[in-house]
């Protein structure tokens, strides 16, 4: 009997020491996770709330010579859901708090949006943690969306470049892809200026995955890009494209480019080709059109060469103004090859200024001829000739030039008239440009900087080079304005109240088998005005026009822009007459 009633006793006493014992570890267990490892705890949990996020930095802007803004970075707004949070919001509507239905926020989004409700409606719904209602909406729309403080509509912010010029100096400028990553022109090869350092933030999620605003903490700043600031006057640009492409249409052409230089500082102005790209959307334009040509395509001068030459026959003693000297329309050369003109005539008596006047591939050969091979070689070396511009643009030809000892002997004749030998317009813009400064060459400038949290770099070393004495290169312009002042085609390219100089160019382009010249030209127009005090060089090139046999093409394109040029820079009219040098000898 007493041992049936010891058992309930003992189950008792053994449930209460199991029960002390379970407290006791629990217990135990509540002190180690609250004070022993309190600070591990939370450490750990704090990190799986803690999330890193990158601060995209800004990239910089590129600028014109006037602040116009060809390029810049701004902001478009993915505007997404949560559906599986979505639910009826509560807001305070002047002191009272209202409760708004999905469908009440659906017509709310949907107008703001721009979007059907029911659309909007059916990307609140379902279970998912992510739907996105609509991509790249503005920072306005943005605004508005988040002014509405609905706890399950969030963000994404995206960079996006913008080219508020459109196609305006485009094929310098460049553009960058859909990530922002820079491909092509100033944009890739001065990305150093113009990228940012991206920076970092943590901050903590709630429960349902949304950032807390207090935890955020700036661990890294974001370093926003530097602008970069070019010579380029995009009106000017802006007008000389379209010059160029209604060129390109009239004549049929494949493009044409043209540059305007300002002649005292070595400032390039107009950088314009037609077709032109619009880097806001590069894929609409054929990919050889999306380079500058003015800096990575070269092509054989011709007769605007006449000019280079005839000024180093000059600054060489070899000839002066009354240089005399016989051009029949055919010269026979020993080894059995000829030279000729481009048209049938008579022997004509030409002085240099003749020469330059009728484009006399005899003419310039006979005036030019003897000069030693090298030394003319040095000449064009410092002429610019046969090197990348100081420009260094992304993918820049240096043209062709060889070795004087790699000329033989009808390569050593025919580089005097632009053959045998090939040009980038850029080059031969800054050519004509030393001839206008007399005869210092300056180094093109393209960049003027890039500005940084107010501080410059960047700045380019510009050179000067002494290529002519300026007596020869005074001379030559006297001797180029008679080509506009009494020429046929030169003629075309008279601007009223102005004098202007020049050299027209009709190049022969070789076929595409290399076999020789085949039936399209290069034409070119190369000139500089007031040519009494040259201020600005302003070059013309026409590639493969319709039909074409020489430069009349070129000169109207040169005339319109470098006409506007001397209206945008109020340059005065011309007050004296040109220079009495004689074209013909008696």
């Amino acid at each position: 009997m007493g041992s049936h009633e010891a058992e309930p006793k003992n189950r008792l006493r053994f449930i209460a020491l199991l029960l002390s014992a379970i407290v006791g570890i629990v217990g135990f267990r509540l002190v180690e996770f609250q004070v022993v490892n309190a600070d591990d705890i939370n450490e750990i949990s704090y990190a799986k709330r803690e999330v890193q996020r990158t601060i995209e930095s800004e990239r910089g802007s590129i600028l014109d010579a006037n602040g116009e803004v060809l390029a810049r970075t701004i902001y478009r707004y993915d505007i997404n859901a949560a559906p599986d949070r979505v639910g009826p919001v509560f807001r305070d509507v002047e002191g009272v708090n209202i409760e708004l239905s999905v469908g009440d926020i659906a017509q709310e989004l949907a107008q703001i949006l721009d979007m059907d409700v029911n659309e909007v409606f059916q990307g609140l719904s379902g279970d998912g943690s992510y739907a996105n209602l609509k991509k790249r909406v503005s920072a306005g729309v943005f605004q508005q969306i988040e002014a509405l403080n609905i706890p399950w509509i969030y963000e994404d912010e995206i960079s996006y470049r913008l080219y508020p010029s459109g196609a305006v100096a485009g094929n310098v400028v460049g553009f960058v892809d859909v990530d922002g990553y820079p491909l092509a022109g100033l944009e890739r090869q001065y990305n150093t200026c113009l990228a940012g350092v991206d920076g970092q933030e943590t901050f903590e999620r709630s429960a349902q995955g949304m950032k807390i605003p207090s935890s955020a903490q700036l661990t890294k700043p974001p370093v926003e890009g530097g602008d970069l600031n070019l010579t380029i006057d995009s009106d000017l640009q802006y007008f000389s494209q379209q010059v160029l492409a209604d060129a390109v249409t009239d004549q049929n052409a494949e493009y044409a480019v043209a540059v305007v230089i300002e002649v005292e500082t070595g400032k390039l102005l107009v950088a314009a080709e037609a077709p032109s790209v619009d880097p806001n959307d590069p894929g609409l334009t054929p990919s050889e059109h999306r380079q500058s040509k003015i800096f990575q395509n070269a092509y054989e001068p011709g007769s605007t060469m006449k000019s280079i030459t005839t000024a180093i026959s000059l600054d060489t003693g070899d000839s002066n103004a009354y240089t005399q000297i016989v051009a029949e329309d055919t010269m026979r050369l020993p080894w059995g090859d000829t030279i000729d003109d481009s048209f049938n005539h008579d022997p004509r008596n030409l002085t240099p200024a003749g020469v330059l006047l009728i484009s006399s591939n005899v003419g310039i050969t006979k005036l030019a001829g003897d000069i030693d091979r090298q030394k003319r070689y040095d000449y064009l070396l410092d002429f610019g000739f046969g090197e990348a511009s100081a420009v260094n643009f992304e993918g820049e030809s240096s043209g062709l030039l060889r070795p004087a000892s790699q000329w033989d002997g009808m390569t050593n004749l025919t580089t005097l008239f632009g053959q045998g030998l090939a040009v980038t317009p850029i080059q031969m813009a800054y050519a004509y440009q030393a001839i206008a400064n007399d005869g210092l060459r300056l180094d093109p400038i393209l960049v003027e900087s890039c500005t940084r949290n107010g501080e410059q770099t960047m700045v380019p070393n510009q050179q000067s080079y002494r290529v002519l004495q300026a007596d020869a290169a005074r001379l030559t312009v006297d001797m180029m304005e008679k080509v506009v002042e009494l020429g046929g085609v030169g003629s075309t390219a008279q601007i009223p109240g102005y004098r202007v100089a020049g050299k027209t160019g009709t190049a022969q382009i070789q076929s595409d088998d290399g076999s020789g010249y085949g039936d399209k030209f290069a034409i070119s127009f190369f000139g500089m005005a007031p040519a009494e005090d040259p201020k600005y060089v302003v070059a013309v090139m026409v590639y493969k026009p319709e039909g074409a046999i020489n430069s009349a093409g070129a000169t109207p394109p040169f005339k319109s822009i470098m006409s506007q040029v001397l209206r945008h820079y109020r340059v005065p009219p011309s007050t004296t007459p040109s220079a009495n040098i004689p074209t013909e000898w008696e």
